[in-house]
C-alpha cells in the first residue's frame, strides 16, 4: 500500500479502501476495480478477521489479489492490538493499521514506532491516527463530545516516520451522519503544505462530492467506504429476496455482488482512480 499511496499522493488522486466482510464482497471489490484498471485496498475491520479467521479470510483476499490484473492492496483497518496485527501479517495481509489515537500522544506515537519495528523486515505498510475521528468503528465509540482535531505540530512526529499513510481527525466520523460534518479544511491544508505524506480520509460514508474532492486534493490519498458498503451488502440480498420471494440462494447473492460492484465503482470513479492502475505497476 505504500508505494502505491505515495503514486496517489504525487498525481492527485486516491485510492479506495473499501471494507469488506466475506469472499463475495471483496470479489465485487476486486471486479469493480478491474473493470476500471484502477488500483484498490481490500480492507477489512478487526470484527471481521475475528469471525472468519485471519488464515481464511486471507487466503480469499491474497487469491483474488495474486489473480488480478491491477494492484489490491490488502489491509487491516482500525487494529488497538499488537497479536491481531502479528497474525494478519502472518496471514498475508500488505498493510495494518495501528489505531492508539485514545492514548495519550506520546503512547500513541511508541506504539506506532514498535509496530513499524514489527513490519519493516516484512515490507508491511503501517497507517497510524491522530486526534479522534467521532462514530463507531468496530466496537469502538468515539462520542461527539470526545472526538477532537489533529494538532499539525503534533502529527509531524507521525509524518517524519516511515508510514504509508496517516489519518488526522479533521471532523469526519465513522457512520451515518446525523447533520453536515464541519471539515477543519485548514488543519489538513496546513499539514499537506509541510509533508508529502499521503493522508486516509475515515468517515468517508454521506460525504458530498465537494468535500471528497476538496479532501484528495490536499492530500487525502486514501478514503476509507464501511458503512455504505454494509448497507449495499444486506440491501442488495433482502431487497432481491423480498421482490422475487424465491429460495434460490445464489440469485440474492448475485444481487448483492452487483449492488456492492455498483457503489465500488461509482466511488472510484469520484476518487480519480479509474485508469491508474499502471501508476503502481512500477511499484515493489
Amino acid at each position: 500500500m505504500k508505494p502505491m499511496l505515495a503514486s496517489a499522493r504525487r498525481l492527485g488522486y486516491a485510492v479506495g479502501a473499501f471494507n469488506i466482510v466475506d469472499y463475495n464482497s471483496a470479489r465485487a471489490v476486486v471486479r469493480a476495480a478491474e473493470e476500471l484498471r484502477a488500483p484498490v485496498i481490500l480492507q477489512t475491520s478487526v470484527k471481521t478477521v475475528k469471525f472468519w479467521g485471519a488464515p481464511t479470510i486471507g487466503s480469499w483476499l491474497r487469491e483474488l489479489a495474486a489473480t488480478s490484473p491491477v494492484p489490491v492492496a490488502l489491509h487491516l483497518d482500525h487494529c488497538t492490538t499488537l497479536e491481531v496485527i502479528v497474525q494478519c501479517i502472518a496471514a498475508g495481509w500488505t498493510s495494518v493499521m495501528i489505531d492508539a489515537s485514545d492514548k495519550p500522544f506520546e503512547e500513541n506515537l511508541a506504539l506506532t514506532k514498535k509496530v513499524l519495528e514489527i513490519t519493516e523486515s516484512v515490507g508491511v505498510g503501517v497507517e497510524a491516527e491522530l486526534g479522534a475521528i467521532g462514530g463507531v468503528e468496530d466496537d469502538k465509540q468515539v462520542a461527539d463530545e470526545d472526538a477532537h482535531l489533529v494538532d499539525p505540530d503534533k502529527a509531524m512526529a507521525f509524518c517524519t516516520l516511515p508510514l504509508a499513510v496517516f489519518a488526522p481527525a479533521i471532523g469526519t466520523a465513522h457512520g451515518l451522519y446525523k447533520s453536515a460534518p464541519k471539515i477543519a479544511f485548514d488543519r489538513l491544508e496546513a499539514l499537506g503544505r509541510r509533508t508529502p505524506m499521503p493522508f486516509a480520509l475515515h468517515g468517508g460514508t454521506g460525504l458530498s462530492d465537494e468535500v471528497f474532492q476538496r479532501c484528495i486534493r490536499l492530500g487525502c490519498a486514501k478514503v476509507n467506504i464501511s458503512t455504505q458498503l454494509k448497507h449495499d451488502f444486506i440491501d442488495g440480498f433482502v431487497e432481491h429476496h423480498l421482490d422475487k420471494k424465491e429460495y434460490e440462494p445464489l440469485k440474492p447473492l448475485r444481487a448483492q455482488f452487483d449492488r456492492v460492484k455498483q457503489q465500488v465503482s461509482q466511488k472510484i470513479r469520484l476518487f480519480g482512480g479509474e485508469g491508474r492502475f499502471e501508476d503502481c505497476q512500477s511499484c515493489p
